[in-house]
């Protein structure tokens, strides 16, 4: 099947970017280089292309109620402008997708993204079709008046990062963007071109995603003098903060694990009653066998999805899901699901490379920041 290409493609070869086939799409990996346009977005600004994201809507008197049981968040607790993130699950609480969901405003201007609708969210790359035909199935199996249109061929989003991305904002936007809080969201112009600007990311700095029209995407991503970033520093970023990559960290058909087991708890609320629901207040109330947590390594080598983690002995209690060496730290860093005996900060375990144990330390990430 051929690749979807993002609206910038033509903009990104100019600039030398080099591609991968990530969720179907064709994106770019790397403009300079990782190590480059990781530390311009710890200590300046970046900019990314992530249109391969998708964009679903959903509107009607029933959308609330369509939301909430597809997404184990409280969808009812949005004020318009406001966003949730949020996991969507099967009916044994396994991680499908996770999720960003918009609440928006009725009175967004006529051709802002999601103008005339309830609630915008954004599905992981590739996974848009099969989210569409979820929520329009179980619409059909309920019985609620919602419309679903998947939107993710007419929008594209351009994702601002790093400590200078208040000003770079501001200056493209108007200063208004300096008011919106942590998941927040507004209408704006950029370069003329109307916008929904949501400070949120995916790299643990502050910054903002943008979604606009894909038509006009051109002159928005113009708009930003900063360093253009690929999805190779999109990884070791987000890997930094310990956040969960999609079909990597969690993977509802190789490695099925359930938003307690992936520690995103505080995206579930089971006073809402959505898909799942019951079998996550069953491993509430029994625990888990297993949890999602980080290691560092102390000895040569680097991490990789797949690599076993073992006990002194030898004995597998877990594995490593993502790996890197942390640009930030100058160390090779892992997240990975091990028993949960052994997930305490400090626990040694060693990590298989090559059928050699390599020795490593547990520590909750994130791994810089906080807990740097």
């Amino acid at each position: 099947m051929a690749l979807r290409t993002p609206p910038l493609h033509a903009v990104h070869e100019t600039r030398g970017a080099s591609f991968t086939d990530f969720g179907g799409w064709e994106m770019p990996v790397e403009f300079d280089s990782i190590n480059e346009e990781h530390e311009a977005v710890r200590t300046a600004a970046g900019i990314f292309d992530v249109s391969h994201m998708g964009e679903i809507t959903v509107t009607g008197p029933d959308a609330t109620e369509l939301m909430n049981r597809l997404t184990t968040n409280d969808v009812s607790a949005l004020e318009p402008g406001e966003a949730q993130y949020a996991a969507i699950t099967d009916e044994d609480g396994i991680i499908i997708d996770d999720t960003v969901v918009y609440r928006l405003p009725a009175s967004l201007p006529e051709g802002t993204p999601g103008a005339g609708a309830d609630y915008l969210f954004i599905p992981n790359a590739g996974h848009d079709a099969q989210m569409h035909e979820r929520w329009t199935a179980h619409r059909e199996q309920w019985g609620l008046d919602a419309e679903v249109t998947n939107l993710t061929d007419e929008y594209g989003i351009v994702a601002v990062q790093g400590p200078d991305a208040e000003d770079l904002v501001a200056a493209a936007a108007g200063e208004a963007a300096r008011d919106l809080g942590r998941f927040s969201a507004e209408a704006m112009t950029i370069a003329d071109v109307p916008a929904w600007v949501a400070r949120t990311g995916y790299t643990g700095e502050d910054g903002y995603e943008i979604v606009v029209p894909m038509d006009d995407i051109e002159p928005v991503w113009a708009a930003f003098d900063c360093q253009p970033c690929g999805l190779g520093a999109r990884d070791t970023l987000r890997l930094e903060y310990g956040l969960l990559l999609s079909g990597q960290d969690f993977n509802p058909e190789e490695n099925p694990r359930t938003p307690l087991e992936a520690g995103i708890g505080f995206a579930v609320d089971l006073d809402t009653d959505f898909v799942g629901r019951d079998a996550l207040a069953a491993q509430q109330e029994s625990g888990v066998e297993q949890v999602f947590t980080g290691f560092v390594l102390e000895e040569r080598g680097v991490p990789r999805h797949g690599y076993s983690i073992t006990d002194e002995d030898g004995a597998e209690i877990g594995a490593v899901t993502s790996g890197t060496m942390s640009p930030t730290l100058g160390e090779p860093i892992g997240l990975g699901y091990v028993d949960e005996g052994r997930a305490e900060d400090g626990e040694t375990v060693f990590i298989s490379i090559r059928d050699e144990g390599k020795r490593a330390v547990v520590r909750t990430p994130p791994f810089i920041g906080e807990n740097q």
